[in-house]
C-alpha cells in the first residue's frame, strides 16, 4: 500500500512513458562532454570508490553544466557506498547533515560532496505539519536516487571511467529543449521541500530555460510554504540566487512566480519606482559583471544595495518625526535588519558590513575640516564610497558629491587639502568648481561594487 502511494506521488515512468528504472545510456559521441572540464579531484574520488568495489558517478548540476559545455564550479559524487564506508577511504573526509547524511571530502581547499544513493522516502520519515521532510537517511538504488532528485536536468550520472552518461528521466532531451521540469508530481515535490520553488526560479533565470507549465502551475499557490523552511536554508538559497550571474533576472522571476513575499519585501515597491529600479539594476549589474569576470563579490554590499530604499524610506519617516539625522538612520537600519534577519537569517558579519555602508552615507556630506580625512581611514571606506557612487549614478543624489570624493580618494595630500579648502566656494561666473575626473575612476568603482580597496575581496 505504501509503495503504491509512493509510486503515485513520484511516478515510476519518465515523461516519455518509459520505465524510470531503466536509464538511457549515452556514450561520448552522444553527449559530447569534454573530459578536460572535469575536476581531477572528482575523477580521483570516483576512481577511489570504484577501485574499492563501489559504484561512483559525478552527478547533478555538474553533469548538467558539462552537457552545456560549461566548467562546473562544484562537483558532487553519488555512490552506493554508505557515508561510513566513504569516510574510511579518504584521509580528510567528514560526515555532516541531519536531514540526509553526506560526506565532505577535502583536497586542500577543494571540497567535494559525496552522497549515498537515496532510497524512496519512508512513510515514517519525520515531517512537519505541512508535509516538509525533516530527516530522511534512507539509502537505495541509483534508480531510486534519480527519482528523488528535483529536476530532470539534475538527475543524470556521469562515469569518468567509461565516459558514459546515465539518463533516467529525459534530462538530455530537456537540456536540448531548454526546459526545466520537475520529477514526479509538482505539488508533492514542492511540499516535500519548498526550497525547490526557489531553485526553479534560479535555474530558469541562470540557464535561460523555460519552466514547464505543469511544474510552474502550483508555485504561486504553494509559495507560502517557504515560510516554514528554516531561515538559514532560505538565506543560502537566496545568496546562490543573487550570485548566480543573473541576479536581476532571478529577482524578476521571483516576482513573476509570486515567491518574493516575505523574502525581500522591498521588491514590491522598489522595482516599481524609477529611482529604485535604476539603483537596484546598477547594483545587480555590477554583481553579474564581476561574477562573469571570475571576480569575488561582497554579500554585505549586495544586500545593503537591495535593502537601501527600505532603509531610506524609514530614515525619512524618523527624521520627519523629529529625530536627528544620524540617530534616525541607525533606527531605520535596526528596523530593516531586524525584519530581514528574521526572514533570511542574515549572518552577523554581513549585517555589520551593511550597517557600516549605510552609516557612512551622511558622513560623505561633511567635507570640511578633518572629517573627509577621518572617513578615508574607515576600514570599510571603499564599500561606502562605491555605494555613494551607486546613489549618484541612479540620480538619488547630485553627481557632484561622487565626483568630489573620487578626486579626494585618488588625490595626493596637496590635492585633498585644496579640495577641502574649496568646498562650497564658487569661482568667477557664479558656479561651483567641480573637481576634475581622474581616469574614469568613479565609473570603474561602480562596476567593481565590492567595497574593498584594490577592487575586491581576494584579488
Amino acid at each position: 500500500m505504501i509503495k503504491k502511494l509512493i509510486r503515485k506521488i513520484l511516478g515510476t515512468k519518465n515523461k516519455g512513458g518509459r520505465d524510470a528504472n531503466t536509464p538511457v545510456v549515452l556514450g561520448p559521441q552522444d553527449h559530447g562532454i569534454e573530459p578536460r572540464l572535469l575536476s581531477s579531484n572528482a575523477v580521483r574520488v570516483t576512481s577511489t570508490l570504484q577501485e574499492a568495489g563501489f559504484e561512483a558517478f559525478v552527478v547533478g548540476g555538474a553533469v548538467r553544466d558539462l552537457l552545456l559545455g560549461v566548467k562546473p564550479k562544484d562537483f558532487d559524487i553519488a555512490t552506493n557506498a554508505t557515508p561510513e564506508q566513504v569516510r574510511k577511504l579518504f584521509r580528510r573526509a567528514f560526515i555532516i547533515g541531519k536531514r540526509f547524511q553526506i560526506v565532505h571530502v577535502m583536497f586542500g581547499q577543494d571540497l567535494l560532496e559525496v552522497t549515498t544513493f537515496r532510497g524512496t522516502t519512508s512513510d515514517s520519515a519525520p515531517k512537519d505539519e505541512h508535509g516538509r521532510v525533516l530527516r530522511d537517511n534512507t539509502f537505495g538504488s541509483q534508480a531510486e536516487d534519480a527519482v528523488r532528485r528535483d529536476f530532470t536536468i539534475n538527475a543524470m550520472y556521469y562515469n569518468p571511467a567509461n565516459e558514459q552518461v546515465l539518463d533516467y528521466h529525459g534530462g538530455i532531451e530537456d537540456i536540448r529543449g531548454k526546459t526545466l521540469r520537475i520529477i514526479g508530481q509538482p505539488e508533492a515535490r514542492f511540499r516535500e521541500d519548498p526550497v525547490r520553488m526557489l531553485r526553479v526560479v534560479r535555474f530558469a533565470a541562470k540557464l535561460k530555460f523555460t519552466i514547464e507549465p505543469t511544474t510552474a502551475a502550483p508555485i504561486a499557490v504553494m509559495a507560502p510554504l517557504i515560510n516554514n523552511v528554516p531561515a538559514a536554508r532560505v538565506f543560502d538559497e537566496m545568496l546562490k540566487l543573487l550570485m548566480s550571474g543573473q541576479a536581476l533576472a532571478c529577482l524578476q522571476q521571483l516576482r513573476k512566480e509570486g515567491l518574493h513575499h516575505g523574502l525581500l519585501p522591498l521588491l514590491d515597491v522598489v522595482l516599481e519606482q524609477p529611482l529604485g529600479v535604476k539603483f537596484v539594476t546598477l547594483a545587480l549589474d555590477s554583481t553579474d559583471s564581476r561574477i562573469a569576470a571570475g571576480k569575488t563579490v561582497s554579500p554585505g554590499f549586495l544586500f545593503a544595495s537591495l535593502l537601501w530604499h527600505q532603509v531610506l524610506e524609514k530614515w525619512t519617516a524618523y527624521r520627519a518625526a523629529g529625530e536627528f539625522p544620524i540617530p534616525a538612520l541607525h533606527l531605520a537600519a535596526d528596523d530593516v535588519l531586524d525584519s530581514q534577519t528574521e526572514k533570511l537569517a542574515l549572518q552577523r558579519k554581513i549585517g555589520s558590513d551593511m550597517r557600516d555602508i549605510w552609516s557612512m552615507q551622511p558622513r560623505f556630506e561633511r567635507r570640511n575640516g578633518k572629517s573627509p580625512h577621518k572617513l578615508l581611514e574607515h576600514p570599510r571606506f571603499r564599500a561606502g564610497y562605491d555605494f555613494l557612487l551607486l546613489r549618484c549614478a541612479s540620480g538619488e543624489i547630485d553627481a557632484e558629491l561622487g565626483e568630489w570624493w573620487t578626486a579626494f580618494y585618488e588625490g595626493d595630500e596637496a590635492t585633498r587639502d585644496d579640495l577641502v579648502d574649496n568646498v562650497g566656494r564658487a569661482p568667477e561666473g557664479g558656479k561651483k568648481k567641480r573637481p576634475p575626473r581622474r581616469g574614469g575612476r568613479g565609473k570603474a568603482a561602480i562596476v567593481d561594487g565590492t567595497g574593498n580597496p584594490g577592487g575586491g575581496d581576494g584579488e
